[in-house]
This record gives structure tokens, C-alpha cells and sequence, in this order.
């Protein structure tokens, strides 16, 4: 793996993009159809639906990776489970990742951020992690957002959101 830049954002700066993240996630997938989630995706596969649970997974595996010391790329490729069928769903879901993240980082201490995690493509300190998996998380929901527009023309444009600013987000949501 290349090495990135280190983060230019704080852990508390990233940890609160994360939660803006998952919280524009959480309001777009709650209004989305049962039709728009089962839409296949136009590249590789996969549906809108699993795009939604990603977002919200990318979260997660953050907060679990740093409670195990590891993060496996088997957590990063999980598809949405049976029971998340619709919008709702799946935003309760994303409210129950942003309630468990929020509680971790309410307890984490500083010396959280310089530990060395175990991930699938080397080794990460938690602080780069936490870059990674917000830039993650914040490309999922870029893909919905434009997956979202193609589906359902009352869903927000495309344009930037606050969220993503200070993150070192490739140009297309889709790389």
C-alpha cells in the first residue's frame, strides 16, 4: 500500500466528518424506494442498497478495528444483510453505527490515535486509519448521492457538502 499524507484533520475533526457523513447518509437512504435500493449498480456488483450499508459499515469497521486491532478486508466487502429491505431500515441501521462510533470516540484517550492497527494491507496507526475509513465512508456516500440523483430526481444535488472538506478525496466518487 502507498503511503498517504498524513492527516491534516485532527481525530476530533475527522470523528465529527465521520458523524456528518453518516448522518447525510442516514437522511438520503431513509428516503430512498424499495426500487432504488434494489437498482444494480451501473459498475461491478452489487446494488444501491449495498452502497447504503457501506457507508455505515465503513464506520464501524473504524471503531471495531481499533476494539480488536485488526481490520480485516472481509468487514469492507460485506453486502447489506436480508433484513435492511428498505430506506428506513437501513437508516436505523446507520443510526445505531453513528450511536455505537459516537461512544467510542467519547471514550477514546489520545493514545487511541497512535496505536498500530492490524489491516489487511499492512499495518496503520489509528489516526490514519481513521482518515481512511472517513474517506471511505464519505466515497459511499458520494456514489449514493449520484446513484441517488439518477433514481429520484428530489434527491439533493451533487454539489459538495462541508463534510468532505480537508479530506483527500480522489476527483470521481467511483475510483
Amino acid at each position: 500500500m502507498a503511503q498517504p499524507s498524513p492527516p491534516a484533520l485532527s481525530p476530533r475533526e475527522l470523528a465529527a466528518r465521520l458523524d456528518g457523513i453518516l448522518a447525510r447518509a442516514e437522511k438520503l437512504v431513509t428516503a430512498l424506494s424499495v426500487e432504488a435500493l434494489d437498482h444494480r449498480l451501473p459498475r461491478g456488483d452489487g446494488s444501491v442498497r449495498d452502497v447504503a450499508f457501506q457507508v455505515f459499515r465503513r464506520g464501524l469497521a473504524y471503531v471495531d478495528g481499533m476494539d480488536m486491532g485488526t481490520l480485516p478486508e472481509a468487514w469492507l466487502d460485506e453486502r447489506a444483510p436480508g433484513d435492511l429491505i428498505d430506506g428506513p431500515a437501513i437508516a436505523r441501521y446507520g443510526a445505531l453505527v453513528r450511536g455505537r462510533i459516537s461512544g467510542w470516540f467519547e471514550g477514546a484517550a489520545a493514545s487511541e490515535y497512535t496505536r498500530i492497527i492490524k489491516v489487511f494491507d499492512g499495518p496503520q496507526n489509528g489516526h490514519d486509519l481513521l482518515q481512511r475509513m472517513t474517506v471511505m465512508a464519505a466515497q459511499h456516500l458520494r456514489r449514493l448521492r449520484a446513484l441517488a440523483a439518477e433514481r429520484d430526481t428530489d434527491q439533493p444535488d451533487p454539489q459538495p457538502l462541508l463534510e468532505f472538506d480537508g479530506l483527500p478525496l480522489p476527483a470521481s466518487p467511483w475510483q
